[in-house]
């Protein structure tokens, strides 16, 4: 495999607090606003976009939340995928008539969106719901999902993949895109 660093260091938590910026333009101070993380790697941006919103606005909390949406997904029953392992979802509070920013790593096909619009429906009808993403992949969507907010645009083709590392969990924030060698 061939790998390639789309986005690293500085430029990294660059683009997150250009998101944050951007976030404030639309929800000025969160009153009516949640961040929901979606399960299992956009918790991880989620949980950065949060902290880095209370500190420019010096606020103690922003309501928000961690979706599981491993029961909603279209290919749940599919044997070839393998038993499916769910995370947990953590929402304690009720979305009913909230601005709702869905927050993931990377879009691709935008199916683990249609997933988390169904998933967030058991905890209130939203006045809005907003998506926000680290990484679109533009191309290959199979449904017609468009992300509110971009971290940045990737034009890949199927065979390469987009991984984004967190400093959590493997020591360093960084997008890297992985393309297989032909031989």
């Amino acid at each position: 495999m061939q790998q390639s660093i789309l986005l690293s260091g500085l430029k990294f938590q660059i683009t997150i607090q250009r998101l944050c910026q951007q976030l404030i333009e639309n929800h000025h101070d969160f009153k009516n606003s949640v961040i929901i993380g979606i399960q299992p790697r956009g918790i991880y941006l989620a949980k950065r976009i949060r902290e880095e919103l209370q500190r420019i606005l010096q606020i103690d909390s922003i309501l928000f939340g961690e979706l599981d949406i491993t029961f909603y997904r279209d290919d749940f029953r599919r044997k070839e995928n393998g038993p499916l392992v769910p995370n947990s979802t953590n929402i304690n509070f009720v979305i009913e008539n909230k601005k709702v920013i869905l927050i993931d790593d990377v879009l691709w096909t935008g199916r683990t969106i249609r997933s988390s619009l169904d998933a967030i429906q058991a905890f209130g009808r939203p006045e809005k719901v907003e998506l926000l993403v680290l990484v679109d992949r533009r191309f290959s969507r199979h449904l017609p999902i468009q992300p509110d907010y971009i971290g940045i645009q990737v034009d890949s083709i199927n065979s390469q993949r987009v991984i984004v590392n967190w400093h959590e969990t493997d020591t360093q924030d960084q997008i890297i895109l992985l393309t297989e060698e032909n031989n």
